[in-house]
């Protein structure tokens, strides 16, 4: 299939605290948009798992965490790739660094209650992290700097409003010309 002019690279970012529902959006974008156009999905356990193994969760590792993704971003953005990376990255600055570096950055947060992800935490990450088994946890033991212009924001209490929010997703894709 040819997809050549029916899209430019684009970073579409999306970030919120953990079992907000980032990665089920990221991978439902992703799951409409693979076949017609160029995309590639990153994730943050699977990024860790491979690519930043070794990096804990201290300020500056995670900093280092995202610096990395960012690279990878902008490589594949810059060559005409969407990339759809779902990140809790917590931190307002490092975000500015990333849609400062990438092509196309596109701000797509996550805005679930944190009552709602911990009630989703099947790993109990949240659970640990309250009693002081995980430090820097964010949400818990560490912040979570919300954006303040994001190009999209979402509540990720989706059980019914999946395809709505994926819809909205797609919608400003197109209207911002990074897919026909």
């Amino acid at each position: 299939m040819n997809l050549e002019g029916k899209q430019k690279g684009f970073v579409l970012w999306l970030t919120g605290l953990s079992g907000s529902g980032k990665s089920t959006i990221a991978d439902k974008v992703h799951e409409r948009l693979v076949g017609d156009y160029k995309v590639e999905r990153l994730d943050g356990d699977i990024v860790r798992e491979h690519i930043t193994r070794g990096l804990g969760f201290s300020k500056e590792d995670r900093d280092e965490n995202i610096k990395r993704i960012a690279y990878i971003a902008e490589v594949l953005s810059r060559h005409g790739v969407g990339v759809i990376a779902s990140f809790i990255s917590p931190y307002k600055e490092e975000r500015k660094k990333v849609q400062d570096k990438v092509t196309n950055y596109i701000e797509v947060h996550v805005n679930t209650p944190l009552n709602i992800c911990e009630k989703r935490d099947v790993k109990g990450m949240y659970a640990k992290a309250r009693k002081g088994e995980i430090p820097n946890f964010t949400g818990v033991s560490d912040p979570y700097e919300e954006p303040e212009n994001p190009h999209i924001s979402v509540c990720g209490d989706y059980e019914e409003n999946l395809e709505k929010i994926v819809n909205e997703v797609i919608d400003y894709l197109r209207e911002t010309k990074h897919i026909m």
